[in-house]
């Protein structure tokens, strides 16, 4: 991975280059930072992750529900054939999910399938802040949720996910001085 940048450098950087850089904090969806950017100079790391979480708030639903689906599933087919991006692989493999028993991958099979057949889109976890056991245990509840309730904790979800991936990027000292 690349150097950290400091937030000085953030805001030093162009449209193109903030993209570039962030483009991917949030699933194949770039128009996060680029609406992110018109909120800048940012004084510091949560400032910078503030402007992410608003330009998403900020979305309508529809453009909301595009960004939780254009998330994997959790240990799905994607997972399993490599296709993920580089972030989701090593978030999956940080809870285990790429070293799954039969059993284990079968409960995540289902769990996506009945996820997927209620609310129409994938369930979204900060696996990084997960073991398999607790995703499994987090899936059971959800599937309880209203889809307005889901939609909000998916996008909850992301937002922590974006705030750890940010971290990986950025330096968490102030811009200013």
């Amino acid at each position: 991975m690349r150097q950290k940048a400091t937030v000085d450098e953030v805001n030093r950087m162009t449209k193109q280059e903030f993209v570039a850089r962030f483009g991917t904090l949030y699933e194949h969806s770039p128009w996060v930072a680029d609406g992110a950017y018109s909120q800048h100079p940012f004084g510091g790391i949560s400032e910078l992750h503030e402007a992410f979480a608003r330009t998403v708030r900020d979305a309508p639903r529809e453009r909301q529900v595009e960004l939780i689906r254009s998330h994997p599933d959790l240990a799905g087919k994607a997972a399993m054939a490599g296709e993920l991006t580089d972030e989701s692989t090593a978030e999956q493999s940080s809870a285990g999910l790429d070293r799954l028993s039969p059993q284990e991958y079968e409960t995540f099979t289902r769990i996506n399938r009945e996820y997927r057949d209620k609310f129409g889109m994938p369930m979204v976890v900060a696996v990084r802040e997960h073991t398999r056991e607790s995703i499994i245990a987090q899936a059971k509840a959800r599937l309880s949720h209203s889809r307005d309730e889901e939609i909000e904790t998916a996008l909850g979800e992301i937002d922590k996910i974006a705030w750890i991936r940010l971290q990986d990027r950025v330096a968490a000292e102030t811009g200013a001085g």
